[in-house]
């Protein structure tokens, strides 16, 4: 499974990355400033209400992040980028702010957090709504809007 992930992974970790990457993909407002990262809750099917960027991207939690630090290493986060921002993060429909929050990892990147959990994107998921990711290896899972990973559909 892992090799079938790998040899997926750097082609859509390229066209992910043309698309702009990090918080809601580069997104800037009309004066060409970067706005803050928005998390929105959505109502997935078979999963109930996940956590998704501005775009509608769902977002993952990684079981061997602990204390709300990453340990995703560089091979890792060529399948599962971190959701970044340079200019906050908003709670936007659903979400509970007070589980929002920002990291400064090694090498100045700043990964937004939900609850326990440091989010990432899988690159596996083409559209809006993919939850490809969910259950990968049995360490990635979407976050439910209550902070707590969900494992069904797994």
């Amino acid at each position: 499974m892992r090799a079938r992930t790998a040899l997926i992974a750097a082609p859509l970790a390229l066209a992910l990355a043309a698309c702009g990457g990090g918080a809601d993909g580069g997104a800037k407002d009309s004066g060409g400033a970067e706005r803050a990262a928005r998390i929105s809750v959505v109502r997935s099917d078979g999963l109930g209400d996940i956590l998704v960027d501005g775009q509608g991207r769902t977002l993952y939690a990684f079981t061997k992040d602990k204390d709300g630090a990453s340990n995703c290493d560089a091979d890792c986060i060529a399948v599962w980028p971190a959701l970044t921002s340079t200019s906050g993060t908003d709670a936007g429909k659903g979400v509970r702010a007070a589980l929002l929050h920002e990291k400064r990892q090694s090498g100045g990147a700043v990964q937004v957090g939900y609850g326990d959990w440091p989010l990432y994107y899988y690159v596996g998921d083409a559209a809006p709504g993919d939850v490809n990711g969910q259950g990968l290896d049995g360490e990635w899972f979407v976050v439910g809007a209550d902070g707590k990973l969900i494992r069904a559909g797994a």
